[in-house]
């Protein structure tokens, strides 16, 4: 099985260098052309399925690479930002890679991040016995 794994294209807060978590944006005309020539570039893959993160700009991604519709899994949702969502990135006081949760309300739990993320790699690890040739997943970094 060959897996894809693919960052959505880029949106208004990415290119103002803002946080983006689960209160992102769509795609801007750069991310749907950034999107577009990935298309281009795999458009000899069969995509037998395709998973995107519930986050409109990674369906908006996978819609436009594959021409199918994703099926979507929360697990791979990206990284709950809590209050620090929106915020400039370099306003941001982070802890390693993460906004610093004793200042900003609502940030995910690293070790609830870690569980979901493995959850869904063994999902995935399981799916190889289905024979399915290509798969392509849409997320965040």
């Amino acid at each position: 099985m060959n897996i894809y794994v693919v960052r959505h294209g880029q949106t208004r807060l990415n290119e103002e260098g803002r946080m983006q978590g689960r209160n992102g944006e769509p795609l801007n005309k750069n991310g749907i052309k950034q999107a577009k020539k990935l298309s281009k570039e795999l458009e000899k893959v069969k995509f037998d399925l395709v998973i995107s993160s519930p986050q409109t700009r990674a369906i908006q991604t996978a819609i436009i690479i594959s021409g199918k519709d994703p099926k979507i899994d929360k697990r791979i949702d990206v990284y709950d930002l809590g209050e620090a969502d929106r915020m400039k990135k370099n306003e941001v006081d982070m802890v390693n890679f993460i906004p610093n949760p004793k200042k900003y309300k609502g940030v995910e739990k690293f070790e609830e991040f870690i569980f979901r993320i493995k959850s869904f790699m063994k999902d995935i690890e399981n799916m190889n016995k289905d024979g399915l040739d290509n798969v392509l997943i849409i997320g965040h970094k």
